[in-house]
């Protein structure tokens, strides 16, 4: 059974594994479930038609599952859903979906939130990533897995941050950040490759020369995003070791819709 202090408010429909801990002063609501192992430090609230995973560690003041910050919400029965071994400090929000886009907010597992973080309505966060304090990610971004955005920085809805991607602190995005690369500035500006991350990943050197060619071809070689597509389309089939990860930066290129950050020169 549940171990719930004397002094939280705990919906009986809510669905509640047996060893999850919920510290003093927290309210859950009746649409929420929590997996096994989750702890909520205290004074969490967690509302709507929420799903958090397992061995989440939630601290003081978190808000989630909070209602979407958007005026055409009207009280709809969408989603928010949360993987595993998170750890979300505190003061962070997560709102849950709206009926405009998929109906739900989607969150991956073993991220770090710090404190005061807020992910709006429809986002997708994906796995491994870390939200700096005060970062604020607007309706329907994504986020892929191990992309780092350092402390205040905030991004436009509909921005995407491609895998690996580092964002530096205080940054705005009004444009897509492609997987691996580095950027920072008001508005972003892109600033090379996230090569100490690709190193802590076990890339060798080889590859490492593969993705400074195709970061090339996307920023140095005065391409058009048709041109830069073909030539990744060779480095590709020239590197296959790095297949995988050279294909995530061709398809995230050819697919922006925003445009991809550039240089102001």
């Amino acid at each position: 059974m549940a171990k719930i202090h004397q002094f939280s408010v705990v919906d009986p429909s809510a669905q509640l594994a047996d060893d999850v801990i919920v510290g003093p002063f927290c309210v859950i609501g009746p649409n929420v479930t929590i997996g096994a192992g989750t702890e909520l430090i205290s004074h969490v609230n967690v509302h709507g038609y929420t799903e958090i995973g397992e061995r989440n560690r939630i601290f003081p003041n978190a808000s989630i599952g909070c209602e979407p910050q958007d005026k055409k919400y009207a009280g709809e029965p969408t989603r928010l859903v949360i993987g595993d071994d998170n750890v979300i400090r505190e003061h962070v929000t997560i709102s849950t979906g709206t009926i405009q886009d998929h109906g739900i907010t989607v969150v991956g597992s073993r991220n770090l939130f710090m404190a005061n973080a807020h992910i709006a309505h429809d986002c997708i966060v994906g796995n491994d990533t870390i939200l700096a304090n005060n970062v604020g990610l607007a309706g329907h971004s994504i986020v892929a897995d191990h992309a780092i955005l350092g402390g205040q920085a905030g991004v436009h809805q509909f921005c995407r941050i491609g895998e690996g991607a580092m964002v530096g602190g205080g940054s705005i995005l009004l444009m897509d950040v492609p997987p691996f690369v580095i950027c920072n500035g008001n508005p972003a500006e892109p600033h090379g490759l996230n090569i100490v991350g690709l190193r802590r990943a076990g890339f060798d050197l080889k590859a490492l020369n593969a993705f400074k060619a195709a970061y090339k071809m996307i920023y140095r070689d005065g391409l058009t995003i048709a041109e830069a597509v073909k030539a990744l389309a060779v480095l590709i089939e020239n590197n296959p070791q790095v297949s995988r990860e050279l294909t995530l930066m061709r398809d995230f290129v050819a697919s922006s819709q925003r445009g991809i950050i550039r240089p102001k020169n």
